[in-house]
């Protein structure tokens, strides 16, 4: 079939509209990491503490995946564009208010209110433009782009944070997204968008429950790490003896059942559904969704665990830590861009196993890097196999789930999509963050109860002390924390020794986790197609 009606064929003008969709998707991702380095200093700041900064990045996740499928939804109501458009005002609002912001409250109004429901207009947007301004033969290498800008804004977030809180101020971040938004604003011009039908109005109802389902599952993950997974830790929230997160979680999926119920009873009465569950039944769709969620799983894991050993245990400044994490960019761009332009006729699904490969060698050989003597340069060749797997699924995926519906549904599937991306980032990041902390203080209380230097009431005091977990902390946080409590040489020294293998011993098992979620994820990949699309979806 001819390309959808309003396709870019013009390479200048293609170039622009990717280039504009990528730095929208590069926006939208650079806020999940930019300020990680930044939270003590942006605590100060705004009058807060740390815990409340972490809660406003914490907002932020939980309204993007509250209102994403409802934003995919608006895009095809009013039109991709224009929910475009609408959503980068509403996040260049979000921007400014948060560069501005002289307390908390604002502070969450701007980051984790507008910029979350403008990332939530915004991301399914950019799904369904993509697929609406390129031929289907482009669309890898255009949804390859698109993902790889997002990846690589992850990882030079804390490079970019670092050096604007390090020689500016943390403000400046979010006054050059109000910048860059403008820019967005003005090359989107060229844009082109489906017309949009007359459509029933909004199912309020599904927004409601999908909302809420997505919301209580994703904050019930976010808390794991200090409320615990099954067995509550000490002080945390608990019913029945189970942590709340596990009856989060639950409530979660009830209610995301519900919705799906409530979704078929309104295709039954032929009315407009928020998403047609039907679309859950497509093998392809649902295959490309799965990867998705593996992807972003193993992705923001990793994002995790390497910044910790730079910045913590090798002391690594906020700058050097995004340096060393930039070669993960190279290689992840260079396989998003060169796999669809010299391998255009590649099975997908071949493409896929090979970046749940590289992605499982990378995990694997850092893991076995590590070692106490082991410096900064041992991230190096593991983020580059890593950076290709990650490009490599970045090539097809997005193809992938969108060549699989017709057009028209590219809004919503763009919607879920991104809903499914961020519950994986989410579980990826709480799921390293529990394994590694269970981990340390088991390496850490072990290895000091073995320790015939240290008295056994101390001994006794750790194992009490550390129930709900050891912080993950440097040498020299540790021995000033040992020199205020007037502890001695001996107890000191054997707490440092301890704590170093315990950092180890901790970033391993995380390793060792998303490694076996990259092995688990290639059963899942037969539900890939083995060709690429070549027409248009009717």
């Amino acid at each position: 079939m001819a390309p959808a009606a309003g396709t870019a064929e013009s390479p200048a003008t293609a170039r622009i509209v990717l280039l504009t969709l990528a730095a929208g998707q590069f926006l939208m991702a650079l806020d999940s990491s930019v300020m990680n380095v930044s939270i003590a200093t942006v605590a100060e700041d705004v009058g807060t503490t740390v815990t409340g900064i972490q809660g406003a990045i914490t907002a932020y996740t939980l309204v993007m995946a509250m209102f994403m499928i409802p934003g995919g939804k608006v895009g095809a109501l009013i039109g991709r564009k224009r929910a475009f458009m609408i959503g980068c005002c509403v996040y260049g609002c979000g921007s400014l208010t948060t560069s501005l912001a002289p307390n908390l409250p604002v502070l969450l109004l701007g980051w984790a209110l507008l910029e979350g429901l403008g990332a939530a207009l915004i991301l399914p947007a950019i799904v369904a433009l993509v697929a609406g301004n390129f031929t289907t033969e482009r669309r890898p290498a255009a949804y390859g782009l698109v993902a790889a800008a997002a990846a690589v804004a992850i990882a030079v977030g804390p490079l970019v944070g670092g050096l604007a809180t390090t020689y500016f101020s943390w403000r400046w971040v979010f006054a050059g997204e109000v910048v860059v938004v403008l820019g967005i604003l003005v090359s989107a011009r060229p844009i082109a968008d489906a017309p949009v039908g007359e459509r029933a109005r909004i199912d309020l109802v599904g927004c409601a429950l999908s909302a809420l389902g997505l919301g209580i599952s994703v904050y019930g993950v976010l808390r794991s790490d200090e409320w615990g997974w099954f067995q509550p830790k000490p002080g945390a929230p608990s019913w029945l003896g189970i942590s709340l997160v596990v009856w989060l979680v639950l409530a979660g999926l009830l209610l995301i059942w519900l919705f799906l119920r409530w979704e078929a009873r309104l295709v039954k009465q032929r009315k407009e559904p928020l998403i047609d569950p039907a679309l859950l039944q497509n093998k392809q769709l649902t295959g490309g969704l799965t990867m998705f969620f593996f992807q972003y799983l193993v992705q923001m894991g990793v994002f995790f665990v390497v910044p910790l050993y730079l910045s913590i245990a090798l002391g690594l400044s906020a700058l050097k830590t995004g340096a060393r994490l930039l070669p993960l960019s190279l290689t992840l761009l260079a396989a998003a861009i060169l796999i669809p332009r010299f391998f255009p006729d590649v099975s997908p699904r071949r493409v896929v196993r090979l970046g749940i490969l590289a992605l499982l060698a990378g995990a694997v050989v850092l893991m076995a890097a590590l070692d106490a003597g082991a410096g900064a340069e041992i991230v190096t060749i593991p983020l580059l196999l890593i950076g290709l797997g990650m490009g490599a699924l970045a090539s097809q995926l997005g193809s992938v789930t969108v060549s699989a519906v017709p057009e028209t549904q590219s809004a919503e599937v763009g919607g879920v999509q991104n809903a499914v991306t961020n519950l994986g980032a989410s579980l990826g990041t709480a799921l390293a963050g529990s394994i590694l902390i269970a981990a340390l203080t088991t390496s850490f209380v072990t290895s000091i109860e073995q320790n015939p230097a240290v008295p056994a009431d101390v001994k006794s005091q750790t194992s009490v002390e550390l129930q709900s977990g050891a912080p993950f902390l440097s040498d020299a946080q540790l021995k000033t924390a040992l020199d205020a409590s007037g502890t001695s040489t001996e107890v000191s020294q054997a707490a440092l020794d301890a704590n170093r293998e315990a950092r180890l011993d901790g970033l391993r098992a995380a390793l060792a986790v998303l490694a076996l979620t990259a092995l688990l994820a290639m059963f899942f990949t037969p539900r890939i197609p083995t060709t690429q699309p070549r027409s248009a979806t009717p």
